[in-house]
């Protein structure tokens, strides 16, 4: 248990430090997936794939908390890797029907694919710039909007923001319109839509 969860806390440590760098110095933001995010991400996928290979989803019993967690983040920055998070939700829904992953971290990554098909929420976790480029909104929605709460509950999470400000030291895109076609270009030659 401790060298896999050593394993995956290096490589979300990865991520982060990386994600960090880019970001103080504009680049993660100024156009489309940066390059180098993408492979950091795309490394870790083929790295996690193969833990959930030979081990089963890396839930707390076996990686303990925060590696666990680690996991999860590494699947929910997996967006390059459809045909990974997509069969990793389900791992994640089981281990969190038994208790050994958090059922909030299901929701966010159930949330995260539906939005890169292009789909509704169902839990209103995924945020991205409004048309004004002044706040954050819900992507592509919520489906049962009426119910999002009780579904928020239920895995443990607050109600619902329909809006909420951006995230700080993140300015808006200089073309919306031109990022939500590159958006859906990239979700397309990936295999997402």
């Amino acid at each position: 248990m401790t060298a896999l969860r050593d394993q995956l806390l290096a490589w979300i440590a990865e991520d982060d430090t990386v994600r960090e760098r880019l970001a103080a110095d504009g680049s993660l933001f100024s156009a489309g997936y940066h390059p180098e995010m993408a492979a950091v991400h795309e490394r870790n996928a083929e790295r996690l794939a193969a833990v959930v290979a030979e081990h089963g989803w890396p839930g707390r019993a076996l990686a303990g908390d925060d590696g666990a967690a680690a996991a999860w983040r590494i699947a929910q920055h997996a967006i390059g890797e459809p045909v990974h998070m997509r069969a990793w939700l389900p791992l994640l829904q089981q281990a969190a029907a038994r208790g050994d992953a958090n059922p909030a971290d299901v929701a966010m990554l159930e949330d995260r694919i539906r939005v890169l098909e292009g789909r509704p929420q169902r839990y209103g976790t995924q945020y991205d710039w409004t048309a004004a480029g002044d706040a954050m909104e819900l992507t592509n929605g919520v489906e049962d909007a009426a119910g999002v709460d009780a579904r928020r509950t239920a895995v443990g999470l607050p109600p619902i923001q329909w809006r909420r400000p951006p995230p700080p030291g993140e300015p808006p895109p200089a073309d919306l319109a031109a990022r939500a076609r590159e958006i859906d270009a990239w979700a397309r030659a990936v295999g997402w839509r």
